[in-house]
């Protein structure tokens, strides 16, 4: 395990050598991070709750705060509480 895991940390030392200058790849590396997180986050929230109905009430609160561009307590709240909602209804 030791083994697999070096080598995923130290392959990208041995094939880029240089600094990365091209523009595209620098884009495509700037965003890896941030399409990891949500590749691992976004399918759990469907199954945070036993109900999917109040899963995705909360996703589109969630993601309509956040497209207005609340601050994350405040999407992190309103989500709760429209999953609470549709989960009392």
């Amino acid at each position: 395990m030791a083994l697999t895991t070096y080598v995923i940390r130290v392959s990208p030392f041995l094939i880029f050598r240089r600094k990365i200058t091209n523009r595209r790849v620098q884009s495509f590396l700037f965003y890896v991070p941030y399409v990891v997180l949500s590749a691992m986050t976004f399918p759990a929230v469907f199954y945070a709750t036993g109900n999917m109905v109040a899963s995705i009430a909360g996703t589109i609160v969630a993601t309509g705060l956040a497209y207005r561009r609340h601050s994350l307590l405040v999407v992190a709240i309103g989500a709760a509480a429209a999953v609470l909602v549709v989960e009392l209804v």
